[in-house]
């Protein structure tokens, strides 16, 4: 009986207060009602003070005073922004999705699709709203975006101090514990402050003295596989953190290991689909298909299997975390996934080396080996399935093309325009003179970025040559 009455809320000492020398009762229960009282409020507003005035909670203010518990000391802390905003207090949560650069447009729509809120497209990604499960499904589903970031806390800042108070007084033991091992990572637009690092490592010791005082520990620090990431943004006058909810980069699927000598990530082969108008149901080639990235993706876009559904996230480890919630929405992508596959996919390269990278990687993505067709041979003799479709490739920039690449070129569009009249092709190229050099006048341009080179999906509606 000793030991379980420890593990309650003070109740040892309560029942030896329960009754007066004359075994009258005295008010049982009062303190606990107190405590509700006091723990109702603060779910209502979390920043309000410990204690209410007698006409909110019912009880003098003298007494309550008298019986409450002394707060622990708390370090000082620098004069911030009255405008701060803790988006963990509220809903909907505000949540920003990077994305390759050039891409925000399609990320949009996609996020839109997904019947997402206030859906804003901003530079290098989207801005919108959701409730919590919308984030798990936004992990879940997102083909185009890199990562999925909730606002945590937002504020203008002057200097380093100012960014201390603010991950300060974030109320972090909502997410994370000492337990969990902690990355900081911080990025900037025109910021003012002169040392990123240094703001970093603020926001890093802001952390740790909170849990500190909270929790009695601090995290360690872990850059290679932490269990909570947070991100610092900051622009010319304020500073948000963010809670990075998804882990590892989303476009790290789960299935591809061999990337091949010229690789596109997922995310960014989705992207490119998403640009050059393909749907499902349409015959769809790469003729360089080295590890069979774009192919991959479109067979999944194909079955409407989720890109996150074989990968874990970094929700899965916060506190807050629901398992029942999660599976529930992992079951129901399960039961949405198309049986069978009828759009024809083929892929070709003339390296045989990367055939065998893509069938692995087909099969790491558990894509029955019908799904898509893999062929060891060179673009100008590969011929299309149908009268119409749509190719989209991300050629080699020269990595895997010998010297003669202004005569490879020539020879492949006299090959597009003989056989693949009425297609659409896209073409992704670091180079801006591609269509010089395939004597093809484009009939859109769009910027994209393939990781730091600039690039562009070149898109040519071929009418051309008869055989």
């Amino acid at each position: 009986m000793t030991s379980s009455a420890k593990k309650t809320l003070g109740l040892p000492r309560k029942n030896k207060r329960r009754t007066s020398d004359d075994d009258t009762p005295v008010r049982s229960g009062a303190r606990v009602r107190r405590a509700q009282a006091r723990t109702r409020q603060r779910q209502i507003d979390p920043s309000a003070k410990k204690h209410k005035s007698s006409t909110e909670t019912g009880i003098p203010v003298a007494k309550v005073a008298r019986h409450a518990a002394p707060r622990p000391a708390v370090a000082p802390q620098p004069q911030t922004s009255p405008q701060r905003t803790h988006s963990a207090e509220r809903l909907p949560f505000t949540l920003f999705a990077p994305c390759p650069q050039g891409l925000e447009e399609v990320l949009e729509q996609e996020l839109k699709a997904l019947q997402f809120d206030e859906v804003e497209r901003l530079r290098a990604g989207c801005r919108f709203q959701t409730d919590w499960q919308g984030i798990l499904r936004a992990n879940l589903y997102s083909r185009i975006a890199t990562r999925i970031l909730v606002q945590i806390a937002h504020a203008e800042v002057r200097n380093p101090d100012d960014i201390y108070a603010l991950a300060l007084d974030t109320e972090w033991e909502k997410w994370f514990g000492p337990r969990d091992r902690l990355r900081v990572d911080t990025s900037a637009v025109r910021s003012p402050m002169q040392s990123l690092q240094y703001c970093n490592l603020r926001v890093k010791d802001a952390i740790c003295d909170r849990l500190r005082q909270r929790e009695g520990a601090r995290p360690d620090v872990d850059t290679v596989r932490p269990d909570a990431k947070v991100h610092l943004f900051l622009d010319e006058r304020t500073a948000t953190l963010y809670l990075d909810s998804s882990g590892e980069s989303l476009f790290k699927r789960g299935w591809r290991h061999d990337k091949g000598q010229a690789p596109l990530r997922e995310n960014l082969a989705a992207g490119l689909l998403a640009l050059s108008g393909w749907q499902p149901g349409q015959p769809l080639i790469d003729p360089f298909c080295g590890s069979g990235t774009i192919l991959i993706e479109a067979a999944w876009i194909a079955l409407n299997a989720p890109a996150g559904l074989n990968r874990p996230f970094h929700f899965e480890r916060l506190r807050n975390h629901n398992p029942r919630i999660w599976r529930s929405l992992k079951e129901k992508a399960r039961s949405e996934i198309r049986p069978t596959l009828e759009t024809e996919l083929i892929g070709s390269d003339i390296d045989p080396q990367a055939i065998v990278q893509a069938q692995d990687n087909m099969q790491r993505a558990r894509l029955a080996p019908g799904n898509i067709r893999f062929e060891n041979q060179s673009a100008q003799s590969l011929l299309p399935p149908a009268a119409v479709g749509s190719i989209v490739t991300n050629p080699p920039y020269g990595e895997r093309l010998s010297g003669a690449e202004s005569e490879f070129w020539y020879q492949w569009s006299t090959h597009l325009k003989t056989h693949y009249d009425g297609w659409s092709v896209n073409i992704i190229s670091s180079d801006l003179e591609l269509p010089q050099h395939l004597q093809l006048r484009p009939d859109r341009r769009f910027p994209v970025y393939n990781g730091a080179l600039d690039c562009r999906l070149f898109q040519f509606e071929i009418h051309g040559l008869k055989p």
